[in-house]
């Protein structure tokens, strides 16, 4: 068991918390029953390392049974091991290490994607990870950050997608310009999620969200520049019918993202 939370192994891991120590080690650090369960379940070659207390493995029997199915093996810590890898402040007993799997853009548009989420400039984590999560749930086939978005593997990414990183390919790190032709040439059409567009409902009843669509969405308190905002096909706004001053930019996301899976699913 480990013990002490001074040790080189534990404050490495700890050091995952940190956008440099991710950089460096090539990895990334995985909180919480859920998210790991979705890793075992999903993609278990990239667990590097799983950790537990005693106490949460006899609790989460299904993850000690996955790791098993896996060949991988838990080490018991203690809880103050616990808490000086976590970086929640309150972590429930299971940590794993995994290794950072993003996916080429290239990949993704060979696949023929038909609803893709591309993120600008998003820099909360919270909602960067809720907006993979929906994207997941809407079934749709990619994400992808731009350069001048949060870090993927944010440890408070990771935990707002609550394991979705492992069901739908996200690419990271790309220029925004160069994706947005790539889309274009693949057949996507890009619309842009901003306020001075359509009205959703609008391009609902003229069927512009039935074809392959890219949504793109921008930086929580500024939208998009006016350049990139010229680069989209169309630009579609949610509308606000109460007396809300605005909406969350996860929660338009997951609008403008399930509306067009229903369109592209009624269509079939």
């Amino acid at each position: 068991m480990l013990d002490n939370p001074r040790s080189p192994r534990v404050r490495g891991v700890a050091k995952l918390a940190k956008r440099e120590g991710r950089i460096s080690s090539g990895q990334f650090l995985l909180e919480g029953p859920q998210s790991v369960a979705e890793a075992l379940t999903f993609r278990p070659e990239l667990v590097v390392e799983l950790f537990a207390t005693p106490t949460a493995l006899d609790r989460y029997t299904d993850i000690a049974q996955r790791a098993e199915d896996a060949g991988i093996d838990v080490e018991f810590v203690t809880e103050q091991v616990l808490d000086t890898m976590a970086d929640t402040v309150t972590p429930q007993g299971i940590i794993a290490v995994c290794r950072q799997f993003p996916t080429s853009l290239k990949d993704i548009l060979a696949a023929q994607p038909k609803l893709i989420a591309i993120l600008e400039e998003v820099r909360d984590p919270g909602n960067a990870g809720t907006i993979i999560r929906a994207a997941d749930a809407a079934g749709a086939d990619a994400v992808i950050l731009t350069g001048r978005s949060v870090d993927l593997y944010n440890p408070k990414v990771v935990r707002a997608s609550t394991g979705s990183i492992f069901h739908v390919p996200v690419a990271v790190g790309v220029e925004l310009e160069a994706v947005l032709l790539k889309v274009q040439q693949a057949g996507l059409t890009v619309l842009a999620a901003d306020i001075k567009g359509e009205d959703l409902l609008a391009a609902r009843v003229d069927g512009v969200l039935d074809s392959p669509t890219a949504w793109l969405f921008g930086n929580e308190a500024r939208g998009l520049s006016d350049e990139h905002f010229a680069l989209a096909d169309r630009a579609i706004t949610v509308p606000i019918y109460g007396h809300a001053e605005s909406m969350n930019l996860a929660t338009a996301a997951s609008v403008c993202l399930y509306e067009s899976a229903f369109a592209q699913r009624s269509g079939q």
